[in-house]
């Protein structure tokens, strides 16, 4: 189906993927990795964005944010591909495009339905077969949820700072959550959500976003296929 106009509304989580055109690598080396978070956060910081969770993998890139006005979201990501795209294509000799020319992303809804997206985002190095507990992966916010490493771009949301009064229990109640595999439904409700720009919440929350958008957040009668899905 068509790609609805970008709108996030202030206040409101999204998760954000971004992949490298045609799934070619945009990360060739730790250095690389540095300057895109470093980029991620000065961009949060000029645009008022909060950043809860995120994942930098080879080829793509998966954010959890909430932005304080409704073109936070979209004039972060904007900034930050201009300018890591210049720096990777001056530190590689190439030239052209880097990142498919629309990042995807999708509204989240507080409760469950956001820590089941940070464990999604969290996870991917896992399914990937990168390693085998995401404490192993260090260009995640895992560590920082599970171990209360410090990270300066990392705002914890109220829902994660919910599982426990002091620290301790919040990262302990944290790594609880990983104990289980997410259930293919969830990993398969966020993956059509990321696909269709709709919400990853139930129908109370659809509604609100109806409103607040504008936009329908239902899907329509079954039609074909889209040509690509995300099976990050």
């Amino acid at each position: 189906m068509p790609r609805q106009a970008r709108k996030c509304p202030p206040g409101l989580p999204v998760h954000v993927i971004q992949r490298g055109n045609n799934r070619q690598a945009c990360f060739a080396s730790g250095a690389d990795l540095k300057a895109y978070a470093n980029w991620l956060y000065e961009a949060s910081l000029k645009f008022d964005i909060s950043i809860h969770a995120w994942v930098f993998m080879t080829n793509h890139v998966h954010l959890l944010m909430t932005p304080s006005c409704w073109s936070g979201i979209s004039r972060t990501m904007q900034c930050l591909g201009r300018t890591y795209v210049r720096y990777f294509n001056f530190s590689y000799r190439r030239t052209g495009t880097l990142f498919e020319g629309r990042f995807r992303s999708c509204l989240i809804q507080d409760r469950h339905y956001l820590l089941a997206c940070q464990r999604y985002i969290e996870l991917n190095p896992v399914r990937a077969g990168m390693v085998d507990d995401p404490a192993d992966y260090p260009w995640s916010s895992y560590r920082a949820h599970a171990f209360g490493t410090d990270v300066k771009m990392w705002t914890p949301h109220p829902e994660y700072e919910a599982l426990g009064s002091t620290k301790p229990l919040r990262e302990a109640a944290y790594r609880r959550l990983f104990d289980s595999e997410l259930e293919k439904n969830t990993i398969d409700e966020i993956r059509t959500a990321l696909n269709t720009g709709l919400v990853f919440g139930n129908e109370r929350f659809l509604d609100e976003v109806e409103r607040l958008t504008g936009q329908r957040q239902r899907h329509l009668k079954r039609g074909p296929k889209p040509k690509t899905q995300c099976k990050d």
